[in-house]
């Protein structure tokens, strides 16, 4: 007998269908769920509703192999052969992330292909990959948040069984696997889950509807998420998830959301025996999020830091339009590497308010921020998508790589940053429906317009050029300028994992001292000096040098208590 499930609290009748015999009327069971067990039935399924004739995939379905409009698909997870017994885990301290999208990675774009590259991932020096949204959506391209099936593996990166064998291989290698998940809204297309139950809530998030996690029916939807993020880690051995756009989660109950997931994951943990890391995305500038839950916080483990990533690149590329306008100078540079963020309270101009909360710098940790030249959203919503390589001397590519690497937060690159690919990364959909194809398109080149960029720049997310152009171009490789930048990463990654002082996440230790486009910061015995000006610089420093462990350039001089450094150059020297 076989046993099948779902919930829908507000439906007067649920059928479940088989492909070739009658329907099955389910039974009502408890907190509105419906069951029925029926001998011999084949793999696939799907469920109706009331009177509706009209068969809809399972909202906890583990496989939707004829995409999310399609039957469901029953999956064993028991049945992989997993030989990762071993594997104790990666714990995000000291960690090197490397965000990749498995449908632009490789020109094959699938998970099977991406286990092909991980020994560059592992001679280059990262700890651990992660892994853009991966759940179902509609269409074959995209970039994975428009997700409608929250447990099951987009069908064409490789399905369920895809996946495993990339997270397996991966673990064979030594790197954990981080999965981004998307838990705010549900996609425009193939979003069958509201049908069966109250889902959405009555506000709206920039994406569409917002979740329902404090209104009738919420106990569901809540558990609907806590058992999916127990899926990933439990069932597909990730090492850790992160939760997009968190504060686009309104939830008023007293117990947040983001702590009941933090519970459940630490308890999940303990019973594994390795390390479970949960990162946020979060636009609050809110330390409770990354604050133990013995002090009142929510328990996460470290969130994604724009301010660190807006002080780096208005500083490098001079830009300052839009939510750029209140960065750019050393100063604030200075404030991030030193307090976590830079609103703390502070009167953001962008917002036309006042945003974010001061870090306590003595108790937290700078692990707990994950810092980043470039990502996804920092590249593919620019209207061109167009990579800081475009625009940046290859001096001061490796100016701001040393910087992002011996800060004291945690690392993270994207993928064909190390080699300073030339290729863009845009926005691409693939969405059937022509209303919605057009939608999307008109309100892009509108987004964009409010940067000031110019909309006929703007490439159709729905052209599949669109999408062939963010591929990455692994042959570029082979060329010297961007073979050269590689081994500068190598080399520069080697040396922070190396020297305990590079890698040391206390904020409060910290002391960098800046003039007029130069900083040096003290990381213990080590100093990092680095020259932004376009012209040479003679900067003295706070102790005595012995040597330059690594210099970004040629020219490099020092003499005892100060360093002479070219324009555009950047040393790591030995105390």
């Amino acid at each position: 007998m076989t046993e099948f499930t779902v919930w829908a609290p507000e439906a007067s009748r649920v059928r479940l269908r088989l492909p070739g015999v009658a329907d099955h009327d389910m039974r009502p069971a408890r907190e509105g769920w419906w069951r029925v067990e029926v001998p011999d039935a084949g793999p696939d399924y799907s469920f109706l509703l009331d009177d509706d004739d009209r068969p809809l995939p399972d909202p906890r379905s583990r496989w939707q192999p004829e995409g999310v409009h399609g039957p469901s698909r029953r999956y064993d997870h028991a049945a992989f052969d997993w030989t990762d017994g071993s594997w104790t885990g990666r714990q995000l301290p000291g960690s090197i992330l490397y965000e990749l999208h498995v449908g632009t990675f490789t020109p094959e774009g699938t998970f099977d292909a991406a286990i092909g590259k991980l020994d560059h991932l592992v001679d280059l020096g990262v700890d651990m990959i992660e892994l853009l949204p991966v759940n179902a959506f509609n269409g074959e391209r995209n970039w994975g948040y428009d997700g409608v099936c929250w447990f099951a593996p987009h069908e064409p990166y490789g399905g369920p069984d895809g996946l495993k064998r990339l997270v397996d291989a991966a673990h064979a290698k030594g790197l954990g696997v981080i999965l981004d998940v998307v838990y705010n809204h549900f996609g425009p297309s193939g979003a069958y889950a509201p049908l069966f139950a109250p889902y959405l809530g009555e506000g709206d998030n920039p994406w569409g509807r917002a979740v329902n996690l404090d209104g009738p029916h919420s106990d569901g939807v809540r558990r609907y998420i806590v058992d999916s993020v127990l899926m990933w880690l439990r069932d597909y051995h990730v090492d850790g998830l992160r939760l997009d756009a968190v504060h686009a989660m309104p939830d008023s109950r007293a117990t947040h959301l983001l702590e009941e997931i933090a519970v459940e994951v630490e308890s999940l943990s303990a019973h594994l025996g390795r390390p479970l890391s949960l990162i946020a995305e979060s636009d609050l500038n809110d330390p409770r999020l990354i604050t133990p839950r013995e002090a009142g916080g929510y328990g996460l483990h470290a969130q994604w830091n724009d301010d660190a990533h807006h002080a780096l690149h208005t500083l490098l590329t001079g830009e300052r339009q839009g939510y750029y306008g209140d960065f750019g100078s050393m100063e604030c540079l200075v404030e991030v590497l030193t307090g976590g963020f830079f609103h703390t309270g502070t009167w953001s101009s962008f917002r036309n308010r006042h945003h974010g909360r001061p870090v306590d710098r003595q108790r937290t940790s700078g692990h707990r921020f994950v810092a980043y030249l470039q990502n996804h959203d920092q590249i593919g919503n620019r209207a061109t998508g167009d990579r800081i390589s475009a625009s940046l001397s290859p001096a001061l590519l490796r100016v701001g790589a040393t910087l992002l690497l011996t800060a004291p937060f945690t690392p993270m690159l994207f993928m064909g940053e190390e080699w300073a690919a030339s290729t863009p990364w845009q926005y691409f959909t693939s969405h059937p429906e022509p209303e919605l194809a057009s939608a999307v398109v008109t309100g892009r080149r509108r987004e964009f317009a409010a940067h000031g960029w110019d909309t006929d720049d703007v490439p159709d997310p729905q052209d599949p050029q669109t999408f062939l152009r963010s591929r990455l171009d692994w042959a570029e490789l082979d060329k010297p300028e961007h073979r050269d930048m590689y081994e500068f990463h190598r080399k520069l990654i080697a040396l922070r994992k190396s020297r305990p002082d590079l890698s040391d996440p206390r904020l409060h230790t910290l002391d960098v001292r800046h003039g007029d486009r130069f900083l040096v910061m003290r990381r213990g015995g080590c100093l990092v000096a680095a020259n932004l000006a376009d012209k040479p610089q003679r900067v003295t420093l706070p102790g005595v040098a012995r040597r330059v462990l690594l210099a970004t350039g040629a020219g490099v001089t020092v003499m005892r208590d100060r360093i002479e450094l070219p324009a555009e150059t950047a040393a790591i020297v030995a105390l």
